[in-house]
């Protein structure tokens, strides 16, 4: 197992001689096989070791037992304790994810206090298999299919070329004890399921079915570099992003592509869109425009041959301006309301962010708030009044968009200008006009 492992190492180029490895040690036997191998092997390595004070005495035994295999290997270990159970309750996350982020955080912050290269991890070709399965049955891309890579940024997986039994076997053969997880034996979450119930049916199956999915997702993960690369290619043609991470998908290219689920799957998955969206977005591509969906603090809207997809806005409540000054909105966005002589403006001419108003025809105090349904207003040129909606849809303005339109009322309640679109012909600049109210929205 020695040789293998050592093996494996240098062909995926995990570790570096004479560079210090931090290694995730819990006491089981596939972490203290992990210690033992690259011990064994002349890396300099130390340890670390999390108490999550989920199973009382159990936990601080395996404290102990780590504490006396260090000293019995001479490797430093490190130690932390947890209020799990709080931490979980606190951000709203299961058990099994509040210790998982507990430990990588308290791993990555430990390896660079002390100068580590990486954070070794034990996982192995049960869990690699486990994984896919897992993946599988959740509903994934191909990139859950290729399993657990051998690196991922600054964790490494020393032992993803050996399986759950030729690690007990090693410890066996080096007279190395372990300590149980005594909760690994409760199929009480999805791992446990389906390593207790799942596994040994299709061990029945075929006995060498970790193999067999091993080879698979294997061969996948290596096919991945040229997917990607093909799929990059493709998304460059099809979809453009925005300052802001959103997207416009055009879907007349999109569904010439070879291969258009996946192109969308690429897209979309980048948003946390789940899976079942995604296929429901990829069934109704063909929708007249108005088709939406809401998934994850983001918004994806089929509009004019596009699908866009942009993040919520923050919720923005009816905004009272009393007087002139400077007004920061809930997502940070800024209205900026002053007053100006007639003469002290050499032009009219402005950008569309800033509009000019005859301040003795609005009255005090504005209302800025959100396009609501049936709003009306007089828009600069014209005579009699249009629908705000209707005005922005002449404008080719996007659903998405529309969804985001502000309108400053006065206190007569009358629309004087849609925000960084138009203002209205009843408040217009005129001969007559003395004194002008400026108002500037500034989005960045």
């Amino acid at each position: 197992m020695i040789k293998k492992v050592s093996k494996y190492i240098a062909q995926h180029h995990l570790l570096t001689n004479g560079a210090l490895h931090l290694v995730a040690l819990s006491g089981g036997a596939d972490s203290v096989a992990l210690l033992h191998v690259l011990r064994c092997l002349g890396y300099k390595v130390e340890a670390a070791h999390c108490n999550f004070r989920l199973r009382g005495d159990e936990s601080d035994r395996d404290e102990r037992f780590c504490r006396r295999l260090c000293d019995k290997l001479q490797v430093r270990l490190h130690t932390a304790h947890f209020d799990t159970i709080t931490y979980s309750r606190l951000h709203h996350v299961s058990i099994e994810m509040a210790a998982r982020n507990l430990r990588y955080s308290y791993f990555y912050r430990l390896a660079d206090d002390i100068g580590a290269e990486d954070i070794c991890v034990a996982h192995h070709k049960d869990d690699n298999a486990e994984t896919v399965l897992m993946n599988l049955v959740r509903g994934t891309g191909v990139n859950g299919l290729g399993g657990i890579h051998p690196r991922n940024g600054r964790t490494v997986r020393p032992l993803l070329c050996v399986g759950r039994q030729e690690i007990l076997d090693y410890l066996q053969e080096t007279g190395q004890d372990y300590v149980t997880d005594s909760s690994n034996l409760v199929d009480d979450v999805k791992r446990n399921k389906v390593r207790l119930n799942v596994m040994p049916i299709l061990k029945q199956m075929n006995p060498s079915v970790i193999d067999a999915i091993n080879a698979t997702a294997g061969r996948l993960a290596d096919i991945m570099p040229l997917l990607k690369d093909a799929t990059e290619r493709q998304v460059r043609d099809i979809a453009v992003y925005d300052r802001s991470g959103g997207v416009e998908v055009d879907i007349a290219k999109l569904m010439s592509s070879p291969s258009p689920s996946h192109i969308l799957y690429t897209i979309l998955e980048q948003y946390n869109c789940p899976s079942n969206v995604i296929t429901e977005i990829g069934g109704r591509l063909g929708s007249r425009t108005g088709a939406g969906w809401t998934f994850a603090n983001h918004a994806a809207v089929i509009d004019r041959g596009k699908l866009i997809v942009s993040a919520l806005p923050a919720p923005q409540r009816p905004l009272k301006l009393p007087i002139c000054g400077r007004y920061t909105l809930a997502n940070g966005e800024t209205l900026v309301i002053e007053t100006a002589a007639r003469h002290e403006l050499s032009s009219l001419r402005q950008p569309p962010s800033v509009a000019l108003l005859d301040a003795e025809r609005v009255k005090m105090p504005l209302l800025l708030r959100k396009v609501e349904e049936g709003d009306r207003f007089t828009p600069f040129g014209m005579k009699g009044t249009k629908l705000v909606s209707d005005f922005l849809t002449d404008m080719k303005m996007p659903l998405h968009l529309k969804q985001r339109q502000l309108c400053l009322l006065d206190a007569t309640q009358r629309i004087v200008w849609v925000v960084g679109q138009r203002i209205s012909d009843n408040c217009r600049i005129s001969a007559g006009t003395r004194q002008i109210l400026k108002m500037t929205f500034v989005t960045d």
